[in-house]
């Protein structure tokens, strides 16, 4: 089955979209998806290398963007982004926040700083980009904001423990401005996408005290599953959608058996992270500024990415789903009571 559908609507005019972490990975993807509807694009990244092959793909897929340089662990920086953008292209339509930076490492071993960096980039500049576009979108009464998720919001694995804690804050601090958007009778939608492990560069550039190369926990997924599932929760006002069978297996999993969870990941969970190939020792990390160079979509491990999901598929389709089980339910119902009329009393 094929995954074209999942972002089958046009808008009926071009939008205005900010993507955070827009140089590389899921927002490199996403801003590409957005682009090919003709949107105009806010790229927001440290990285300037990265941001300028951003703005590239995004010109040859049809859109318009601006890049603006930007660390979002500043809330004065991505305010002052926001205005670049609506002074460029005009109203933001759409916010999308996926900015990101994590610390693979036992957590004896993180730093204060370490913990507060992770914090203030993963968790804190959702908020202040989410923020930033209500402040714009409120008053209008309209607009969508998507939160970049992970099944890492619900389920802590080990040596992610900053990252795992941002991400869990997030969905803390997005359900609770969800529910004050409902109390105001607001219109503006917002919505959290929570992502399988993908084939993002950010496994290169990562910061990381582990003994060999990082790697993100089987199977992979390409970043263009991610960007799909994005614009579909776009168009569709869904608050929370989850995004592959790991997912949701994690998450269900998580509800179900959290203490069996957790021994599975004390035992496997350290090896999963990692490949058979020692770490380099002068391996760069962008926990404090980018690595220079343009990284892409993609992080290293094409090879074994999928690049589509039938869970998603479904997610997306689910209503056509029931209405066609309960149509069969239907009629293997009416089968079976001609049957049983035919059959007569015994």
């Amino acid at each position: 089955m094929s995954e074209s559908t999942v972002s089958e609507a046009e808008p009926t005019e071009s939008e205005v979209v900010v993507v955070t972490g827009a140089s590389a990975g899921v927002g490199r993807a996403t801003a590409r998806a957005f682009a090919e509807r003709g949107a105009k694009i806010g790229l927001l990244a440290r990285g300037e290398d990265g941001l300028e092959g951003a703005r590239e793909d995004v010109e040859a897929a049809g859109g318009e963007a601006i890049t603006v340089p930007t660390d979002v662990a500043d809330p004065d920086a991505i305010e002052a982004a926001a205005e670049a953008v609506e002074e460029t292209f005009g109203p933001i339509d759409v916010w999308v926040n996926n900015a990101m930076v994590s610390v693979l490492s036992p957590s004896a071993e993180m730093t204060a700083d370490e913990y507060r960096r992770v914090t203030e980039v993963t968790y804190l500049g959702y908020v202040y980009g989410t923020q930033a576009a209500l402040d714009r979108m409120r008053p209008r009464d309209e607009g969508t904001i998507v939160q970049v998720g992970s099944a890492l919001a619900y389920r802590g694995i080990p040596l992610q423990s900053a990252y795992c804690g941002a991400k869990h804050a997030i969905q803390g601090y997005t359900e609770s401005v969800r529910t004050e958007l409902i109390h105001d009778d607001c219109d503006v939608q917002l919505s959290m996408v929570q992502m399988p492990a993908m084939n993002t560069p950010q496994f290169e550039w990562a910061k990381s005290r582990l003994p060999c190369e990082p790697q993100p926990v089987p199977p992979i997924y390409q970043p263009e599953v991610a960007a799909r599932a994005i614009v579909w929760t776009v168009d569709h006002g869904r608050d929370e959608l989850w995004v592959g069978w790991p997912t949701l297996k994690a998450i269900l999993g998580n509800r179900l058996v959290p203490r069996r969870l957790d021994r599975y990941l004390a035992q496997g969970g350290y090896d999963a992270q990692q490949t058979d190939e020692p770490v380099d020792p002068d391996r760069e990390h962008n926990l404090r500024d980018p690595v220079s160079g343009d990284f892409g979509a993609h992080g290293p491990f094409d090879e074994r990415a999928r690049d589509r999901s039938l869970q998603l598929w479904a997610a997306v389709h689910r209503r056509t789903i029931a209405l066609v089980a309960g149509l069969a339910a239907a009629v293997v119902g009416a089968v079976l009571g001609r049957r049983v009329t035919a059959s007569g009393p015994d």
